[in-house]
């Protein structure tokens, strides 16, 4: 008895123009509900596509840095040890890292054993420590363009 009795309030009644207008005006605002709810989705998307660039850029140079200090790790253990520098891996390691290493090859005087043989790099030390303060400083730029994110962490 209920659910004829809705279904008779439910229909139209064309002799009735409030009802029409009533009838109009919550399809409209169910339309903006719509049109709202779209546009807080489409934000949310935005926003995440956003944050996807953001974390893959902070990622990349954490990787380029992160490899760069453990060649450099590697040149300085090379050059303590006494590696033979005519050795395949050990030429390989000194010839990749020489171009990072070179702004920096001049600066100070490494000191070195009694007979000149082992050399602790203050140089290759502090270029490592120059391209760590870079690193950092290009994740808290990367940080700051980021800005806040109003939808999530």
């Amino acid at each position: 008895m209920r659910t004829e009795l809705t279904k008779i309030m439910d229909q139209p009644n064309n002799n009735n123009p409030y009802e029409q207008s009533d009838r109009e005006r919550r399809q409209k605002q169910q339309q903006e509900l719509e049109t709202l709810r779209l546009r807080q989705e489409t934000a949310r998307l935005k926003a995440a596509k956003r944050q996807r660039t953001f974390a893959w850029l902070r990622n990349t140079v954490i990787l380029l840095v992160g490899a760069l200090e453990i060649l450099l790790a590697l040149r300085l253990f090379l050059r303590l040890t006494l590696s033979n520098p005519n050795n395949t891996f050990a030429g390989f390691i000194f010839r990749v890292s020489d171009p990072f290493v070179a702004p920096f090859s001049t600066l100070f005087i490494s000191p070195t054993n009694a007979d000149a043989s082992r050399i602790f790099d203050l140089n290759v030390i502090f270029a490592m420590s120059i391209y760590a303060l870079l690193g950092a400083l290009a994740l808290a730029f990367l940080h700051y363009l980021q800005g806040r994110n109003p939808y999530g962490s």
